[in-house]
């Protein structure tokens, strides 16, 4: 059965003709530095619609910080995009993780010793990369008092904003976790996945956007926990359950076309590069698509049944977003200007092997690139400008 509570998930652009007039959710999913493309979305929304309002807001991995951030903004929406906007632009590596050839070198002794070790007691090993300066970035940006994101609080409290839930994985049970604060909740369970309200805090946010292997887990209570993408297999369901009628959902997967789809990236055996680019593909970015898909075919069938055999579901208007571009291929184009000892680790990854090195578009936090990607953005969401209106001013 779905995992949603109301209109199963299910894709495609803009579905119309729903009869409820509910609350707008935002649903920001992962990708790694790839989250500066939503941020360009979002510009676009602030400076056509500055009076919007977004009461339901869902994110995972980089996702969760976007999505943080606007729930604990407490200016007007133009005012929240444009902090947001100035914290991705001014995105440097060495403010996301440490990028000294000591740092890198001493990590990846670590990880050898583990592999070499034969199980013997050893140095723990928690993270290719130290994200020290992370920590660091989002206290300052988000302010939390005791570690617990406080200004979240206030747009609770005037009405703005009625929920906002970060997903992240515990790597201790397995299970996929939304960590949910707002008014009037009611929280959910599914096989492998469940809802617990709590207010948010800081280590909801950084273990949401913890990248697997390469970032450490984050212990929340008494549980390790890792990027929400990893099981996110509905991440429109959030939105549903707190009772989204309208979604606006922001992929960061860049949908190719069936030539290019069918066209080699790399020539010979794959490098690992290309191996884990697939991977965290198939883990973060294809599941958005197969849940949008699923949501429009549920539209379809309700639109076709008569409300009386509707059985409680709902018509969910949906519009989603992807960049028009290959994000990976873009990614290849900056990537010389990376630190010196994090370009050689990533080469050494065969990064330089592959035409669309995913797995560095998802690690390139350097202001160029994500003013970049910013500027897709933007540009995607002008571009859908009509379409946009239809959808938020019905």
């Amino acid at each position: 059965m779905s995992d949603h509570p109301s209109s199963p998930p299910g894709g495609g652009a803009t579905a119309h003709g729903t009869t409820d007039r509910g609350d707008l959710a935002l649903v920001l999913t992962g990708g790694g530095a790839r989250g500066a493309y939503q941020v360009g979305i979002l510009r676009y929304l602030a400076q056509r619609w500055p009076e919007l309002r977004i009461p339901i807001i869902t994110g995972v991995s980089a996702g969760a910080i976007n999505a943080a951030h606007l729930a604990a903004a407490h200016g007007t929406f133009p005012q929240a995009v444009e902090e947001l906007a100035a914290l991705w632009a001014e995105l440097t590596p060495d403010r996301i993780f440490r990028v000294d050839v000591r740092a890198l070198l001493s990590n990846m002794g670590r990880w050898g010793l583990k592999l070499a070790g034969g199980g013997r007691r050893q140095a723990r090993v928690r993270g290719l990369v130290d994200i020290a300066p992370l920590w660091e970035l989002l206290t300052e940006a988000l302010a939390p008092v005791e570690g617990e994101l406080t200004k979240i609080d206030y747009n609770l409290e005037r009405g703005t904003l009625r929920a906002v839930a970060v997903g992240t994985t515990s790597y201790s049970t397995g299970q996929t976790v939304i960590w949910v604060q707002g008014r009037n909740l009611e929280t959910w369970e599914r096989p492998s996945r469940r809802a617990v309200e709590t207010r948010l805090r800081l280590e909801h946010v950084m273990a949401s956007g913890a990248l697997p292997l390469f970032f450490p887990a984050v212990q929340i209570g008494e549980q390790w926990h890792g990027d929400g993408g990893i099981r996110m297999t509905a991440p429109l369901s959030p939105a549903l359950h707190l009772g989204a009628h309208k979604i606006l959902a922001v992929s960061t997967h860049y949908d190719r076309t069936s030539a290019e789809a069918d066209r080699p990236t790399v020539r010979g055996y794959p490098p690992p590069a290309q191996v884990i680019g697939v991977l965290m593909n198939a883990i973060f970015l294809d599941v958005v698509d197969q849940d949008v898909m699923r949501m429009e075919r549920m539209n379809d069938l309700l639109r076709r049944c008569p409300p009386s055999s509707h059985e409680g579901m709902r018509v969910v208007e949906l519009m989603t977003f992807r960049p028009s571009r290959d994000l990976g291929m873009i990614a290849r184009e900056f990537e010389p200007r990376l630190p010196r000892a994090f370009r050689l680790l990533t080469r050494g990854l065969g990064t330089r092997e592959t035409k669309s090195p995913d797995v560095l578009s998802l690690l390139m936090f350097q202001d160029d690139y994500v003013q970049r990607l910013m500027e897709i953005g933007e540009e995607d969401a002008h571009r859908r400008g009509d379409e946009l209106a239809a959808f938020l001013d019905a």
